[in-house]
């Protein structure tokens, strides 16, 4: 037992050797004569806590000393005492046994090698010291004496491990650039990027298993590539790849949460119009929520009570929209609600729909809190920041569509609520007075005002607006300016201007009320005012639209076309799919003659107004004019086809199938104009014509005998059925004849009578006063003398005073036109083809309605010569 004991030998070194040594800085002898050490005694320096060891590694280097020594000093003790214990020895055994005393001459290493002796082992080795340290080494834990360190070892890529990384970011870089390009509204690329995303996703899984790491497959990159594919597929509006990729995510049970993707199937399917399944995954996704995510809850409910709307399935909709309310009210919800209680018909429940809807919280802050309440500089530029930013924006946004919903709602239900809409609207003017939406009470009542005006009850919409002019300014205005619109509708000017006024003393930056007493000046011709109005209510308003307009008509009127090119193509920028705007544009530039950019603009305006048959027939018309007949005839056609009633468009689709030796064609569209304009001889006699023209004279004979039996003074129609029965052989020739003989000295009569009353109404104004007065003395001498009219009524004077009496009704210009006419007809000798198609124009006469003002050309004037020959040759016709 003791051959395991190890005696250690006398002549070993003694391992704690030289610790009872001391250092000399440390020798107490010499204390008196330190000067450094005296002043520490008699001042408060010696009371300062002791200063730690500045090298780094020591055991106790930032803790400060606990020893008795110090704590003797702390205290102040009496320098002579503190010498007596040192000279005898006490001192110096606590110095060797303690810390180290700070002196003049610094603080010693103490976890330093000094003078070749070991440190001896303690229980916790303190930073830096190393048992393998050479005696007498500095200190130098960082290895600062070895020189730098070597370079970084450069990462080898042709490793798997490097591959798998590498391949990873790329495929996190695709969903990124997907995401991106999204954003910017480029679908097709977003989903490119998705599928090529998902390719580098799948090589990425068979590369960890063919180094055998499959194990650590990445499921949130896989989930990642998935989900964005399959958002992508549905933005593309690729619906089925978009439900199959959503259910490969479904369906694998190691992506945690994917339940809550049956909602974006849900919402594919109602896009699809497929309700029933729609509300079987809204359900499902319902069932997989937790009741901790509310929100997300009250949103599915919301959607699957859409679906039951969507499928008329009123009550069921009611029952998802009634829990929601109870749960988490909010406006469109409510609003659903009141619509499936319209629907249902239910008028209690849907009162008690309106006040739960006006008492849903909106959540936003009072006005009062932007308006500066002091004069504190700092918070009225707080609140001047805070006035208008995104999240005031937000608020003024919930508020105007939850006041939308409101008045919407009131003006469904109060005529369904109560016996009248008047006094439906009275009890939801009620409800809305007890609301915190107070101000909608009066907006209200204007909307019961134009209710009225949509019933057609005129009187009753004016009473009701008449009772806000002893309210506040802003409702005054709103009143008086629907009260000068309703006069100005009714061309009472003189109220519209009276109201127009009021409005505009309530409230001067009411741009309708402007726009209105410039209409009102409009009217009276006085433009310039017009304009100066219009540009005031742009000035209040610059997105006032009417104003703009109008200014742009008052510069065309003012032909200051240039300043109204500029109105209206600002007013294009501002409504870009405005057909009026459009026209005006196009009107300006024919004016301006540049009809190229005419055709241009009535080219944007066929594109969004394609069936508007006006618009069609002036393309045809600019085509026309550019001798482009083939691009004219393709406009005129089109505006035949939309609107076959427009005389213009029929004679111009008449003439050019007459030029292009189609008259078999022409025939339809003249016989039309015959319809619409029976009592119009032309027509009938061009469609006749046109059969004469392609060789059916059977049945130009027919319709010649028809144009007779109607117009039977006609002297064209009765010449081509001489004509043509000679021609034909027929027995009728000779009374046509003879009745043609008869309507020609008819005209002659009327050409002497025309004659004679220019020449009586020449020298009527050559004569005096005074011999007028003379005749007419004689007139009444010779009336008082014959007290009776000759028996003989058809004597050659009665006859002679009575063609007098028809050329004194008759102008000189009905003569003129009754000459021209006269001119015109084809003589006995001319062929059939002699009447062109040059003389088949006439004056449009709309039957739906009057019509822009169209200046009259020559051959308008000669269809009026016609009428009124007509006319005169019904009154003088001699007897057989």
């Amino acid at each position: 037992m003791m051959e395991r004991v190890h005696l250690a030998a006398e002549e070993e070194d003694d391992l704690y050797s030289g610790y009872n040594d001391y250092n000399p800085a440390f020798d107490t002898d010499d204390l008196e004569n330190d000067a450094g050490f005296q002043q520490a005694v008699k001042t408060s320096h010696g009371r300062r806590p002791p200063v730690t060891a500045k090298i780094p590694g020591t055991a106790i280097g930032a803790r400060p000393l606990g020893t008795s020594f110090m704590g003797k000093m702390e205290t102040g003790r009496d320098s002579e005492v503190l010498k007596e214990e040192i000279r005898k020895g006490e001192g110096r055994r606590f110095l060797k046994s303690r810390a180290p005393l700070s002196s003049s001459l610094g603080r010693p290493m103490t976890g330093a090698l000094q003078d070749g002796v070991s440190r001896p082992m303690t229980a916790v080795r303190a930073a830096g010291y190393s048992s393998a340290m050479s005696r007498g080494s500095a200190f130098d834990p960082f290895g600062q004496s070895k020189g730098p360190a070597p370079p970084l070892e450069t990462k080898n890529e042709d490793t798997p491990e490097e591959k798998i990384k590498i391949l990873e970011k790329k495929v996190n870089d695709l969903i990124e650039e997907s995401c991106m390009a999204h954003s910017q509204g480029d679908l097709q690329l977003a989903l490119e990027k998705a599928k090529e995303a998902g390719r580098k996703e799948r090589a990425l899984v068979r590369q960890r298993e063919q180094v055998g790491t499959s194990e650590h497959v990445n499921l949130d990159l896989t989930y990642s590539v998935l989900f964005n594919l399959a958002n992508q597929y549905a933005n593309s509006e690729m619906y089925p790849e978009a439900l199959n990729t959503y259910q490969v995510i479904v369906k694998n049970k190691m992506f945690s949460n994917a339940g809550r993707l049956k909602v974006n199937m849900a919402n594919i399917y109602f896009k699809q119009k497929n309700y029933p399944k729609a509300i079987k995954f809204y359900r499902m996704a319902l069932d997989q929520i937790s009741s901790a995510h509310k929100e997300m809850r009250i949103k599915i409910m919301q959607n699957i009570g859409v679906v039951f709307v969507k499928m008329g399935q009123y009550s069921d909709a009611v029952t998802s929209f009634e829990h929601i309310m109870s749960e988490s009210p909010n406006i469109r919800t409510g609003f659903n609600l009141i619509l499936c209680y319209y629907a249902t018909g239910d008028r209690e429940r849907m009162k008690k729909a309106f006040q739960k809807l006006i008492s849903v919280p909106l959540g936003i802050d009072e006005e009062e809190r932007y308006t500066p309440a002091n004069d504190d500089p700092h918070s009225n530029l707080v609140i001047e920041a805070i006035k208008n930013d995104q999240l005031r924006q937000m608020e003024r946004e919930r508020k105007a569509l939850a006041e939308k919903f409101i008045m919407t709602s009131a003006k469904l239900i109060a005529p369904a609520i109560e016996a009248s809409f008047a006094a439906g609207f009275d009890w939801c003017v009620e409800m809305v007075k007890s609301s915190q939406y107070v101000e909608l009470a009066n907006d209200l009542e204007i909307n019961k005002a134009i209710t009225y005006l949509r019933q057609r009850d005129f009187n009753q919409a004016v009473e009701t607006l008449k009772t806000f002019e002893k309210k506040d300014s802003r409702v005054k205005s709103a009143a008086a300016t629907n009260l000068s619109f309703l006069y100005f509708l009714e061309n009472d000017c003189d109220q519209a201007e009276r109201y127009a006024d009021l409005a505009m003393s309530a409230d001067r930056y009411n741009p309708a009320a402007l726009v209105n007493k410039g209409n009102t000046v409009f009217v009276k011709g006085d433009y310039e005012k017009a304009a100066e109005f219009y540009k005031e209510a742009l000035r209040n308003d610059s997105s006032c639209t009417e104003a703009l307009y109008n200014v742009g008509l008052t510069y065309k009127k003012l032909n200051r076309l240039e300043e109204a090119l500029d109105c209206f193509l600002k007013l294009h920028a501002i409504l870009r799919n405005s057909a009026q705007v459009m026209y005006q544009l196009a009107s300006l530039y024919e004016m301006l003659e540049d009809p190229n950019q005419a055709i241009e603009w009535l080219m944007q305006l066929i594109s969004v107004s394609p069936t508007d048959p006006q618009a069609l027939a002036k393309l045809g018309e600019m085509y026309d004019n550019e001798g482009d007949k083939s691009q004219a005839f393709q406009y005129y056609y089109e505006a035949f086809r939309y609107f076959p009633s427009n005389i213009d468009v029929i004679e111009w689709l008449g003439a050019y199938y007459i030029d292009t030796q189609f008259c078999e064609k022409a025939i339809m569209y003249f016989e039309r104009a015959a319809l619409i304009q029976p009592t119009h001889v032309k027509w009938q006699l061009m469609a006749a014509s046109c059969y004469r023209r392609s060789g059916n004279y059977q049945k130009a004979l027919y319709t010649y005998k028809d144009i007779h039996r109607k117009f039977p003074e006609n002297v064209e129609c009765l010449r081509f059925l001489v004509r043509l029965c000679t021609d034909m052989g027929l027995k009728e020739v000779q009374d046509y004849a003879t009745k043609l003989k008869k309507v020609e000295k008819m005209k002659e009569i009327r050409e002497q009578r025309v004659k004679s009353g220019r020449e009586s109404s020449a020298r009527g104004r050559r004569e005096g006063s005074a011999s007028s007065v003379a005749s007419a003395h004689s007139s009444v001498t010779a009336i008082k003398r014959t007290n009776v009219l000759p028996e003989n009524r058809h004597s050659p004077l009665l006859e002679q005073v009575r063609d007098s009496g028809h050329s004194s009704r008759g102008t000189s210009a009905k003569g003129e036109r009754l000459s021209a006419k006269l001119k015109s007809l084809p003589g006995s000798s001319e062929p059939y083809e002699a009447s062109s198609h040059k003389d088949i124009d006439a004056s449009y006469v709309d039957p739906l309605g009057p019509q822009t003002e169209r200046p009259k050309t020559a051959a308008k004037k000669r269809s009026e010569e016609d009428e009124f020959a007509d006319e005169e040759l019904g009154d003088d016709l001699l007897p057989e």
